[in-house]
């Protein structure tokens, strides 16, 4: 089976910066997009940055100029540095990857990370 698991996640003031990891372990033949998503108190969840294999990214406007987020292929791994973090950011981040698999490919999630941006 494979398991997403993410690290990184705290408390954090207004302006400060956060860096999430999630790391992808299992019997993986390949991980094709990877990307992270947020979810707040009451809200959907909502894409926040995909990046493809080649590492070509995509990103949310709400974020866009503020988040980057990146990828190490042989680590099977995705980040996500957070810059002039905003309370509005305050959300639990979930990590997802398309997998392939033996036979098939499949989308995966994380356990999420909790993100609080408060003073």
């Amino acid at each position: 089976q494979v398991q997403l698991v993410e690290s990184g996640g705290g408390l954090v003031q207004p302006g400060g910066s956060l860096r999430l990891s999630c790391a992808a372990s299992g019997i993986i033949f390949g991980i094709n997009a990877m990307g992270w998503y947020r979810q707040a108190p009451g809200k959907q969840r909502e894409l926040v940055a995909t990046i493809t294999s080649g590492g070509n990214p995509n990103y949310a406007d709400s974020v866009k100029g503020r988040f980057t987020i990146s990828r190490d292929n042989a680590k099977n791994t995705v980040y996500l540095q957070m810059n002039s973090l905003k309370p509005e950011d305050t959300a639990v981040y979930y990590c997802n990857a398309d997998v392939q698999l033996r036979w098939s490919t499949r989308g995966f999630w994380g356990q999420g990370t909790q993100v609080v941006v408060s003073s």
